[in-house]
């Protein structure tokens, strides 16, 4: 456990201190500070766009340097002897591999930590302006309405950044597994593609759907096998979005939990721990699958 605690942490300042982690999280801050500036034409929901679009940045970003992360702490080190160095120390490879993925996606943690500090800062400062509220107001009640509109608002970006970091956890689980084998040439298009067809998942269902008739029912069993397959191995990323609720919906707290069509704060939470358990359990299939590569792989800078 010490062993993979070591590596967890040199893998995660290897990983913060790459010139492309700084200049990603500026960006992206940059990014988020000019879309605050901007207004969306949304007749009263610029706040909700805002949001929205500013989400989809961090999780671009902090994909990209993820991605980066796994490539540069893994294949480059098998390609340049540095894994051959590690492994003639007393460390298991599963050692090696579980803690570069911690340090990674704990890498990954502080970016989205550090870049939705900047989305909800602009988001509490856009609330005035975006409902039409006077900043200069001295009455209590407004005041009062001002406070909770922007923590509302504010509490719905907190689960998103929480769901975000497993979705790239388990993402960046797959691009561990890849990185195993193949430089980030391959292993960005290959992971774009999975996460890409990891939010088309939730199309494939109906195909093999509850087993009642219906559209699927005469089609050839392996078109359903298929499917089934794919639907399985393919993450389902769609239990990772619940901006329907977070972003698109009130949320039931303070005064608006008296509101009839608010989401309830503790379903969310309550939401997020299912995902949670999603998230480790394909995690844990994914790496179990970089290890079997990781076994057999020639670690002196080439597949021997």
């Amino acid at each position: 456990m010490y062993r993979t605690f070591v590596i967890l942490r040199h893998t995660f300042f290897e990983t913060v201190f790459q010139p492309i982690y700084s200049l990603l999280i500026g960006l992206g801050a940059v990014i988020l500070f000019i879309f605050a500036a901007l207004p969306f034409f949304t007749l009263g929901e610029d706040t909700v766009m805002y949001k929205a679009v500013g989400l989809d940045v961090i999780l671009i970003l902090v994909l990209i340097i993820t991605l980066f992360a796994t490539s540069k702490s893994i294949y480059e080190e098998i390609e340049d002897r540095t894994m051959l160095t590690l492994m003639s120390k007393p460390v298991h490879k599963w050692q090696v591999l579980i803690g570069k993925y911690l340090g990674i996606i704990t890498a990954a943690a502080l970016a989205i930590a550090i870049l939705g500090v900047v989305i909800s800062l602009s988001t509490w400062w856009r609330i005035p302006g975006d409902y039409q509220f006077n900043r200069r107001t001295i009455d209590a009640g407004e005041l009062r309405q001002i406070f909770e509109t922007r923590v509302m608002h504010v509490a719905g970006l907190i689960p998103n950044f929480v769901l975000m970091w497993l979705q790239i956890a388990v993402l960046a689980a797959v691009s561990v597994a890849i990185s195993t084998r193949v430089s980030l040439v391959v292993n960005l298009p290959v992971v774009i593609l999975v996460y890409i067809a990891g939010n088309l998942t939730r199309f494939l269902f109906p195909v093999f759907g509850d087993g009642s008739r219906g559209l699927w029912e005469d089609r050839n069993v392996l078109v359903r096998g298929g499917a089934y397959v794919l639907g399985n191995v393919l993450p389902f990323l769609e239990v990772f979005d619940l901006r329907a609720r977070t972003i698109y919906s009130r949320i039931g707290i303070l005064s608006f939990a008296n509101d009839p069509n608010a989401v309830p704060y503790a379903a969310i939470w309550g939401y997020t721990g299912i995902a949670l358990l999603y998230a480790v359990f394909y995690a844990v299939f994914a790496l179990g699958v970089g290890m079997l590569l990781f076994q057999t792989r020639e670690l002196g800078g080439g597949e021997g």
